[in-house]
């Protein structure tokens, strides 16, 4: 054998990960099947440390497990052309990660006008009608709920 190939804990360490998780990452199908050396050893070629590399680097950016296997698999029999590339889907976890955004920032504003409006009981302000907080919602078609009416 070429001795180019990597044994397991080698290729953890450069690429900067676990034995564990590179086990994980081949069950799971994100990594070739690695050879066996002739005392049994997995051997890995090379650019295996590439892989996990931007399967971490994927990861990081939001993209799930599955994701990361999708985008692998396009990019070895497409050759990332396809509209299932790397283009497309950085796009949509692009809008996916300014939705999230745009959440946080209304969960965000409300949180200060609450600490503004000096609330202290969630109980009280359920029932307060100058509660900043978000009592309402589709249930009662967005109108305030006020529990003290009889």
């Amino acid at each position: 054998m070429n001795g180019e190939w990597l044994r397991t804990g080698e290729v953890a360490e450069a690429a900067g990960v676990n034995t564990q998780t590179l086990r994980y990452y081949h069950r799971r199908g994100l990594l070739q099947e690695p050879q066996r050396s002739n005392g049994g050893h997995r051997l890995y070629p090379p650019e295996t440390v590439t892989v996990l590399r931007v399967i971490k680097v994927a990861q990081r950016l939001g993209f799930t497990l599955e994701e990361v296997a999708d985008l692998v698999e396009a990019a070895a029999h497409r050759h990332g052309t396809s509209d299932n590339g790397l283009q497309a889907r950085a796009t949509a976890k692009l809008a996916e990660v300014e939705q999230k955004i745009a959440d946080l920032q209304t969960i965000r504003d409300t949180l200060v006008q609450a600490v503004d409006a000096g609330c202290d009981d969630l109980v009280a302000c359920a029932v307060s009608s100058c509660c900043p907080l978000p009592f309402s919602g589709p249930a009662d078609g967005g109108r305030h709920v006020d529990l003290n009416r009889s």
